[in-house]
């Protein structure tokens, strides 16, 4: 699949996450486990619906914060946590398809970036498009937008 690769500038969003270091070949289950938890913890306080899933990778060490965007800053627990995506110059691009080739993604925004002379920070994370009953069916209309925060 090729990628169209655009350069802009995210703002700060609020989501609200679950916290943890997790090796990649452990990604498949962490992140839909971490966002039924914080779905779980906003209908349990009674809290606004979140938006989309998340997640946010923080290094190449396995940090993340997975979970869900929120309208405003929350009181969280020892294991649900206030938290931000990053402000700032970030190249993008959109995947369509199945999650196991978001890999795809990250990787035409790498090249592109290092073809373009523009410096990674480390930092990336994926917006998922809200579920649809179609993709069950037809997994090449799952959308994710994937982001890389530029030095």
């Amino acid at each position: 699949m090729r990628h169209q690769i655009e350069l802009t500038h995210s703002k700060p969003t609020h989501t609200a996450v679950v916290r943890s270091r997790v090796p990649a070949k452990e990604l498949a289950q962490f992140v839909p486990a971490a966002c039924g938890e914080v779905w779980s913890f906003f209908r349990s306080a009674g809290l606004p619906k979140p938006g989309r899933h998340v997640a946010l990778y923080l290094d190449g060490q396995g940090s993340i914060e997975v979970g869900a965007e929120v309208t405003a800053p929350f009181t969280g627990t020892d294991r649900i946590h206030y938290s931000q995506l990053p402000a700032g110059r970030v190249a993008t691009t959109v995947h369509f398809g199945p999650y196991q080739l978001l890999a795809d993604a990250h990787a035409a925004i790498r090249v592109w970036c290092a073809g373009h002379k523009h410096r990674c920070s480390g930092i990336s994370w994926e917006i998922y498009g809200h579920w649809e009953e179609s993709w069950n069916h037809d997994p090449s209309k799952i959308r994710t937008d994937v982001f890389y925060l530029l030095q």
